[in-house]
């Protein structure tokens, strides 16, 4: 009888741990169920595109979509060219030490892709609308156009809503919404920095300059700009203004025509290389750049030379800080 007792008590603890891993089994196969059933549809360069499941292995060709993907809490498999996104985009949060480099952005490396068999790649039309063919031999290509004739409207705009697609292809759209939320929080510390400085609504021009050619060159950030449009957003105003749309957020000219901004009050902020300095170097000296207003007056503000002006809210967070930085002496 004693024995009977015991195998029956074995037998009922078999069937209930049977059960048990059978739960745990249906619970996995159902995850897998509802990943393999997700579609969601988006717009992107190609058009419109349903994209299946929920991608996890997704290799990035462009910075900001890596940029993109570390906001959102979903690191890439693959990267192109991680040391120059490691130069330029200086943010906090960091890619693990699996992430390859895919080779350039420009030369993505075919062979190194397809090594990762990814099941997304992210690419930008502009740079990768000719190898498109041999990329969707190895996964599924989702292609941005930041430099299309609607993105180049407002490219802060662009860049919030390329994150939000982002995000609905990985399923982390919360995220999404907090990443923003937060670069607006910081934004709006950042603002209330400038009204303890006295600052608001001060006009500004805000420039980047290099050696090209041999030639001073300067970049003079237009109103669709990341740059013009989070100044905005921390009551500057912009001096500068275009009759059409320039297609990057800039328009290039030499020192002659920063004699058009000649306000007693005018600042003027500028990014530029250490080793090319040409506000140092070759105008130093030069009457136009030294009779400027902004220069009689010490109204020039020097940002970080690796001010990075084209990137993603992470990005955006850092470029506020240095703007505000530049402008405010405290």
């Amino acid at each position: 009888m004693k024995k009977l007792a015991i195998f029956m008590l074995i037998l009922v603890l078999s069937i209930l741990a049977a059960c048990s891993g059978n739960s745990d089994d249906d619970n996995a196969n159902e995850d897998n169920s509802s990943n393999e059933e997700r579609k969601v549809k988006i717009q992107d360069a190609l058009g419109e595109q349903t994209i299946e499941g929920s991608p996890e292995k997704i290799v990035a060709l462009e910075w900001s979509y890596a940029e993109n993907l570390l906001a959102l809490g979903v690191q890439p498999v693959g990267v192109a060219d991680l040391d120059g996104f490691h130069q330029w985009v200086n943010i906090d949060k960091e890619f693990d030490e699996s992430v390859k480099d895919v080779g350039t952005r420009q030369e993505p490396n075919l062979e190194a892709i397809s090594r990762l068999n990814p099941d997304l790649i992210i690419a930008v039309k502009f740079r990768h609308e000719q190898y498109l063919d041999k990329l969707e031999e190895i996964a599924p290509v989702v292609m941005f156009a930041p430099y299309g004739e609607e993105a180049i409207q407002d490219h802060y705009q662009n860049m919030v809503d390329e994150l939000n697609t982002v995000a609905k292809i990985v399923n982390k759209e919360d995220e999404a919404e907090q990443a923003v939320t937060d670069l607006n929080n910081f934004v709006d510390e950042q603002k209330q920095r400038v009204a303890d400085a006295g600052l608001e609504g001060s006009k500004y021009v805000a420039t980047q300059a290099f050696t090209a050619q041999n030639t001073p060159t300067i970049r003079l950030f237009t109103e669709n700009s990341i740059v013009a449009k989070l100044m905005s957003k921390l009551s500057f105003e912009n001096a500068y203004s275009t009759d059409k749309t320039d297609v990057y957020g800039y328009s290039e000219v030499t020192v002659e025509a920063l004699q058009n901004f000649q306000e007693d009050d005018l600042q003027f902020l500028y990014i530029v290389q250490e080793e090319d300095n040409i506000f140092e170097n070759q105008l130093k000296g030069n009457p136009v750049w030294e009779n400027l207003s902004f220069v009689k007056n010490g109204n020039t503000h020097q940002l970080p030379g690796d001010t990075w002006t084209f990137g993603g809210v992470l990005s955006a967070e850092v470029l506020t800080k240095q703007l505000v930085d530049a402008m405010v002496k405290e």
